[in-house]
């Protein structure tokens, strides 16, 4: 059984951490983890301690803001995810380089396995239940071994063949050394709507913004190191039986090329502040 979803707090205190690190923050860590655990004096010198205590407090006051809705950390283990779709000897696992990012996930899709993907999100309740009419972000940090890693992101469609009319209204793949996005339209319509430069073996941050709509008013907007890269507005991305996030790498059928996708500190929330 998973484990129940953290705090807000406990979830602000983790992300809050893995940021600072990965920012080469190993010093300003070390000042939070003194202001903390520094005693409280008189005079002027218990005056400069309290300046840090300050600074960290208001840091944590606007993090416990976040309306967080998933924390599929993989600190928490596979557990996170709905389901793993992965065949052998692919596998989906716990890494941890024993740096300051700590544990992240590797997909790793080897040569005869067309796919090593993680569907949907599971909270403390069971597998979280998407609904059409609202605004879903997700965030997350992603390094591929190569620039050619293929499907790296879907927004599914739930059922198979005549039970959809959308396969997956959004996709995100990593191919020619960019991150590309599409809006796929009902009819198989591929409309490319945005791209960047991808640096295979580097770590990009990555938000994505969704408003499900069933009847075409719906918005998406994709987010890569800072910089939105990708928008949709007049969208159908809620399909007949509703969507679904899933991570990895998928190659569809060919399973000729092996590829790894590692993520790191993935979240969902109802605005890109809470998960950026």
């Amino acid at each position: 059984m998973a484990a129940p979803p953290p705090t807000s707090q406990e979830y602000a205190v983790n992300r809050t951490a893995k940021t600072l690190t990965s920012a080469g923050g190993m010093v300003v860590a070390g000042v939070l983890a003194w202001a903390v655990a520094a005693p409280h004096g008189g005079g002027a010198a218990a005056h400069d301690k309290g300046k840090p205590i300050e600074r960290a407090r208001s840091a944590q006051n606007a993090d416990n803001a976040k309306s967080v809705l998933w924390d599929g950390d993989a600190s928490h283990g596979l557990g996170v995810f709905g389901t793993t779709l992965c065949d052998a000897p692919g596998s989906v696992t716990v890494d941890n380089w024993g740096t300051a990012r700590g544990d992240f996930f590797k997909f790793n899709k080897p040569i005869g396995v067309p796919r090593c993907e993680a569907h949907n999100v599971r909270t403390g309740s069971g597998e979280y239940a998407f609904r059409d009419g609202r605004t879903y972000w997700f965030g997350w940090d992603s390094m591929t071994k190569t620039g050619e890693a293929q499907t790296v992101f879907q927004w599914k469609s739930n059922g198979t063949n005549d039970q959809h009319s959308q396969n997956y209204p959004v996709i995100m793949k990593v191919e020619d050394g960019r991150l590309k996005v599409w809006y796929v339209a009902p009819g198989e319509e591929w409309i490319a709507i945005g791209s960047a430069p991808w640096s295979a073996g580097a770590w990009h941050s990555v938000q994505l913004g969704i408003t499900t709509s069933s009847g075409g008013s719906g918005k998406l907007s994709v987010y890569m190191d800072g910089k939105e890269i990708a928008s949709r507005t007049g969208a159908r991305t809620w399909d007949d039986l509703g969507n679904k996030p899933r991570w990895g790498t998928y190659w569809g059928t060919d399973s000729s090329t092996a590829a790894i996708n590692w993520i790191d500190g993935l979240a969902m929330g109802e605005s890109r502040a809470d998960v950026d």
